[in-house]
């Protein structure tokens, strides 16, 4: 078996010596002759660098992580400020800011410094969680006042950050112009997060989450994403993020459009039930996402300008991507655009200046010789300094906030709102209601009146919902604060619905989900669900990652009829017109009036169509999730079967079960396939409903691993350095790869086709990945980067057992596991007795021994030219 190292967060090896740590040459590759880029740090001061922000004034902020994203120890991580005095491009000066452990994400706001990070116990030096807090310098020396203040407590899952590190912990934060704080958070998810308002969230999964600057009125923006770091919010409030699916499903990369209440699906959904969720926009490939921004500042040419810049750290690459609007969402085309080894973060500040973070091989827990940040600014650009935004006029603000820069916009939206006078109040509002202004300049000045008058402004921005240029706005800033939505008329959402435009239409189904007005829901009931709302067909995978532009306002509907308890009235609209829609949503609703106003329609109708929806209906109503109590996680490879992932029995259960069994048997029902496909599709577990499969033995390659190993052949007779040598003059034969692939024990191991059981490290697609000297150095030394989610792991058991090899399959209940000679082993959760990660590779060291240059040049060909 030859174990080949791919991760989602942590998958390239840089190698060493080949190219040196400032070569712009060999390690950034910008557009011939447009771009300026020069090392602005290196790693003596800022070494392992894990995110970055960038004052508008252009001092940048960053955060050292020399933990990593394995690391447990505390003490090893700063803030620290770098100054460019004289602007040519280099630092000139830095100030450490302030101690943090695992900085994930910072925001600059004049005086004010948002950080995101794990939190340590000082008495027994484990992880506590993550905050979001707040730190102040007010006397203008470039170091934090004093301690943060906490924001948002609890940001993460503790235990697991304990046990694995902050690698799918809560990530990058970044301001939307409506002066939300939008927040990354990891597939660990969290529980009781509590804001300064004392309230508290528990979000089992990923998503974003977003909370307001003084740290109140923290609310679930969206749900079902893998492993997001950071997102790319546009002038228009559209998010954007890149973010993965499962490791053993080949570590693709999706990129996601994400619109308020929506539901991606991951890991549950994102498969098998992809007729519910909202698509990302795109399937990328391997990779894995990290630092975002859309990037929208006149100094930059137009081809670069006004599209979100998305970082890959697997693929060490800065992509663009052109999107372009589709009903109430988009399509996209990404293409490369910076190549920065293992890239972090970027920002940019009011001059233009793109500062970007390189983690450059510092590995799974920081390095202190490893990591820098380069600055990039097209040829033509000459500095502008960014005016003292606290000596600015009121009418100077303004015509910040009608600049083209988005930088600008946002300083000055946060000044009007500290200055909070009336003729700030008046400045926004002329300018949201003047119909010359750019649209970007008015959704800035609506979002910052509707920040300064609160509910006293809601008069006016009613008015605006009338003007059809800024309607989708108006519509979103009369409800984007639910602690002043009593005021907010009905009516106004209500017109919206029937707008033309899918994007107005969408603002306003949101906003009747805010409102939280039953009134609204025989509207939201008619809203048409659209043909291709179908289950994916049997053992197949849905289109998860294809835009669906049809999809989103009955999926938005869904949600908010749900969010409304619109139970009776989904059953009233059953056999009518809103059928559809109505079973849609009930499919959610875990109550007894439901499951028994099911049965009851059942009953009545003569439609088979009607009798079969219903009985899919039940089915999904069963089981419902498990309440997420942060005592267990799912891991880097769950089970994404769904439709739950910790399926648990309730009330109406048994009920269901009766009534399904009951129809099973009947001799002019359904038949018995019908329900054993109904069973195995939700996971009932209903004995009655089991059909025994006939499983053809599937014989396992018997290869002698030792044997191999122990042959020395040209490899095995040779330093690392000469083998590296030689296999980068050799081009390899592609099909005698293929057969030493099958021959030296890989196959044992990998799988090549997504068709096949995925075993480690998928390598159908690692040419997409690793170069041909990443792919040789993996092979020759494997425990230089263990792939996540593919490290040897020891599991003892009850009755004296002890299994060691990498997981396969991981459920609530069960756990599957692969030893180093291809045997498998299923083993119960309940029977665990400890479950440890080992540091080293299942892989043994010299497997590729026995070869000669010629045949591993060969195999790692044939391994570059998997793509797939």
């Amino acid at each position: 078996m030859l174990k080949l190292s791919l991760s989602v967060i942590y998958s390239i090896i840089i190698i060493s010596g080949l190219t040196s740590l400032f070569s712009n040459k060999k390690r950034i590759n910008p557009p011939a002759s447009e771009l300026t880029i020069s090392t602005f740090s290196g790693p003596d001061v800022t070494p392992s660098p894990a995110c970055l922000a960038v004052a508008p004034t252009g001092e940048v902020f960053v955060g050292v992580d020399m933990i990593g994203s394995l690391g447990k120890d505390p003490g090893k991580g700063r803030i620290l400020k770098l100054i460019d005095e004289n602007n040519d491009g280099k630092m000139d000066k830095h100030i450490e800011f302030a101690m943090v452990d695992n900085p994930r994400g910072i925001i600059v706001q004049e005086n004010k410094v948002f950080v995101l990070h794990t939190t340590f116990s000082k008495q027994s030096g484990l992880a506590t969680g993550m905050d979001l807090v707040l730190f102040e310098d007010n006397d203008g020396d470039g170091k934090a006042d004093g301690p943060s203040k906490p924001l948002i407590e609890n940001l993460s899952n503790a235990k697991y950050i304990r046990e694995r590190g902050t690698d799918h912990a809560t990530n990058g934060i970044r301001m939307g112009i409506d002066g939300w704080i939008y927040i990354s958070v990891g597939d660990f998810g969290f529980h009781d997060a509590v804001d300064r308002s004392g309230k508290k969230l528990t979000m089992l999964g990923g998503g974003i989450l977003r909370v307001r600057p003084d740290g109140t009125e923290m609310e679930v923006f969206t749900h079902g994403t893998r492993n997001v770091y950071d997102v790319a919010i546009d002038p228009y409030m559209n998010v954007f993020t890149r973010e993965n699916t499962n490791d053993g499903g080949g570590w693709n990369v999706r990129f996601s459009h994400h619109i308020q209440t929506g539901e991606y699906g991951y890991p549950v959904l994102f498969q098998h039930f992809t007729d519910e969720i909202i698509p990302a926009l795109a399937d990328l490939g391997g990779g894995s996402g990290t630092g975002a921004l859309f990037m929208n500042e006149p100094t930059w040419p137009e081809k670069y300008n006004n599209v979100p810049m998305m970082a890959d750290w697997g693929r060490s690459m800065l992509y663009i991507h052109r999107v372009n609007p589709d009903g109430a969402t988009f399509t996209q085309k990404d293409e490369e655009f910076l190549k920065i080894a293992q890239i972090t973060d970027l920002d940019v500040d009011g001059s233009g200046r793109l500062y970007l973070s390189a983690w450059d091989g510092a590995g799974y827990s920081g390095s202190p010789n490893k990591g820098y940040v380069i600055r990039a600014v097209p040829n033509n650009w000459t500095y502008k300094s960014f005016p003292n935004i606290k000596k600015e006029s009121i009418k100077e603000l303004a015509i910040m906030l009608e600049s083209n820069s988005a930088v600008a916009r946002l300083s000055a939206s946060q000044e009007l709102l500290l200055r909070g006078s009336r003729q700030a109040i008046s400045t926004t509002l002329k300018i949201a209601n003047d119909t010359t202004s750019p649209l970007y300049a008015r959704v800035a000045a609506i979002f910052t009146y509707a920040q300064l008058t609160k509910e006293n402004g809601i008069a006016e921005l009613v008015k605006l919902t009338k003007d059809k240029a800024v309607q989708e706005f108006a519509l979103k800033a009369l409800v984007d604060r639910k602690s002043q939505i009593d005021k907010v008329p009905l009516e106004p959402f209500l017109e919206g619905l029937n707008n033309g435009d899918s994007r107005v239409q969408s603002a306003a189904i949101i906003g009747l989900n805010r409102l939280e007005r039953r009134e609204a829901i025989s509207t939201l009931l008619r809203i048409k669900v659209s043909s291709n709302f179908a289950e994916p067909a049997k053992n197949t995978e849905g289109a998860h990652a294809t835009p669906n532009a049809a999809i989103i306002l009955p999926h938005l509907a869904v949600k908010a009829l749900v969010s409304l308890q619109a139970t009776d009235a989904c059953l009233a609209a059953i056999e009518t017109e809103n059928s559809d829609l109505a079973l849609w949503a009930l499919r959610y609703m875990h109550n007894e009036k439901a499951v028994n106003g099911l049965m009851a329609h059942y009953s009545k109708t003569k439609s088979e169509k009607l009798k079969k929806q219903i009985l899919t209906t039940l089915a999904r109503l069963y089981k419902k999730e498990a309440a997420y109590d942060a005592s267990w996680w799912w891991g880097t490879r769950p089970d994404s079967h769904g439709p739950y992932f910790k399926a648990i029995s309730w009330e109406s259960s048994p009920i269901i079960e009766k009534f399904l069994v009951s129809e099973s048997v009947k001799p002019k029902g359904f038949g018995k396939q019908f329900f054993a496909d109904l069973s195995e599709r939700n996971r009932l577990d209903i004995p009655s409903f089991a059909i025994e499969e006939k499983l053809s033995a599937s014989e396992e390659p018997k290869i002698d691993l030792e044997k191999i190993k122990n042959t020395k052949g040209q490899v095995g007779k040779s330093s690392i350095e000469d083998v590296l040598l030689a296999i980068n003059k050799l081009p390899g034969d592609a099909l005698k790869g293929r057969n030493i692939f099958n021959n030296q024990g890989c196959i044992a191991c990998h799988s090549l086709n997504r068709s096949e059981k995925m075993k480690g490290p998928f390598m159908g697609q690692i040419g997409s990945i690793m170069n041909r000297e990443q792919i040789a150095e993996s092979i020759l030394k494997p425990d230089a980067s263990i792939s996540q989610g593919f490290a040897s792991v020891m599991i003892t058991a009850k009755g004296d057992k002890t299994y060691m090899g990498f997981i396969t399959e991981e459920t609530a209940v069960k756990i599957v596991i692969r030893n180093i000679a291809g045997e498998v082993f299923t083993i119960k959760t309940s029977d665990i007795l400890s479950r440890k990660e080992m540091e080293n590779s299942m892989m043994p060291a010299g497997l590729a021994n026995s070869l000669s240059y010629e045949e591993l040049a060969s195999l790692v060909t044939f391994l570059s030219q998997q793509k797939k």
